[in-house]
């Protein structure tokens, strides 16, 4: 008889034990909240992304993809909600993210890059990946850089030729205190504004000019409220694929697998995409009536000169050591 009640409560036990969720068994969720439109690269290759996370996971993570500022109108308020872990991805522009960590803010400097090659080189090697670390400090795991571009200036007041152009002009920056110190030094009235509510603030005149890469421009529908585009190719900016940190490390080491493998996928597609949304998208602006002139080599020095003393200021702030680590990666 007491044989018979230990094998029935050892059989008890093994069903109870199976029927317990264990660790492998746990369903990961990941909300990603961003704030550019469906059509642009980002959403796009998000899509894929979260396709590839749910596939390779078998199941156990799903991604719920929320774009166009549904939840959040600007980058700040996205990063800082993955920072505390109300959602657990976003994918700013990066100027956003050196409100958190201010040695981003080198990126946020004019004229540093000739080329996507050179940023590339940069941005996914040594320089670029302690940059990504160093957010963990902030609750955020960076896991790769993504593109939004060289950026252009628009405006509605006249075409920008020289630098006297932009004087007084009403110039919304990205969330940035060097943005909004370069374009101060250039000349415009600059402050920064959320991206989300920035279609408006153009149609309604409280801004006169903006700047951001062509295909920005295009998905955000831009060129119905502003007229003129100037390929000043002054500025590149990239993005980052963001998660809070405490979520990853949280993750069992094969889905954190399944999470870089994803990233990586991310960033080369995505960039891919980007370039070929600018070439393409260049093309529909100029159809659709935007007015287009490129800066001479004589304006483009105009425009390096002034932004010397912002180079000065923030080599200060930063320390030069960070600008020479930048310098030898770039220059390599």
């Amino acid at each position: 008889m007491k044989k018979c009640v230990l094998i029935l409560l050892i059989s008890v036990m093994v069903l109870i034990s199976c029927g317990r969720p264990t660790e492998d068994d746990e369903v990961y969720t990941i909300r990603l909240a961003h704030v550019v439109a469906e059509t642009h690269s980002s959403h796009l290759v998000a899509l894929e992304f979260k396709d590839m996370v749910e596939e390779n996971s078998d199941g156990r993570i799903t991604v719920e993809i929320y774009p166009s500022g549904s939840l959040f109108p600007s980058d700040r308020e996205a990063i800082e909600s993955v920072q505390l872990g109300n959602v657990e991805m976003t994918i700013p522009a990066l100027a956003s993210v050196s409100s958190f960590d201010q040695d981003f803010m080198i990126l946020d400097l004019p004229f540093l890059f000739e080329n996507h090659e050179q940023v590339y080189d940069v941005l996914d090697g040594e320089f670029g990946e302690n940059l990504l670390a160093g957010l963990e400090e902030y609750n955020l795991k960076g896991l790769v850089f993504g593109e939004n571009g060289f950026r252009y200036i628009t405006n509605n007041v006249q075409p920008i030729e020289e630098m006297s152009d932009l004087n007084g002009q009403k110039f919304r920056t990205l969330e940035s205190p060097v943005q909004t110190d370069v374009y101060n030094a250039f000349g415009a009235n600059a402050s920064p504004f959320a991206f989300g509510e920035m279609y408006s603030a153009l149609q309604q005149g409280v801004y006169d000019a903006m700047e951001g890469p062509i295909s920005l421009i295009y998905t955000s529908n831009i060129q119905e409220v502003q007229d003129y585009l100037t390929l000043s190719n002054h500025y590149y900016m990239p993005t980052a694929l963001l998660m809070n940190n405490e979520f990853y490390e949280e993750l069992p080491d094969d889905l954190k697998e399944v999470v870089d493998e994803a990233a990586v996928m991310f960033r080369d597609e995505q960039r891919k995409l980007a370039r070929e949304q600018d070439d393409e998208y260049f093309e529909v602006l100029v159809e659709d009536g935007m007015e287009v002139n490129e800066l001479s080599d004589e304006a483009l020095d105009e425009f390096r000169e002034a932004s010397v003393p912002v180079y000065e200021k923030y080599e200060e702030k930063l320390g030069s050591e960070l600008f020479e680590e930048f310098y030898r990666a770039r220059d390599q």
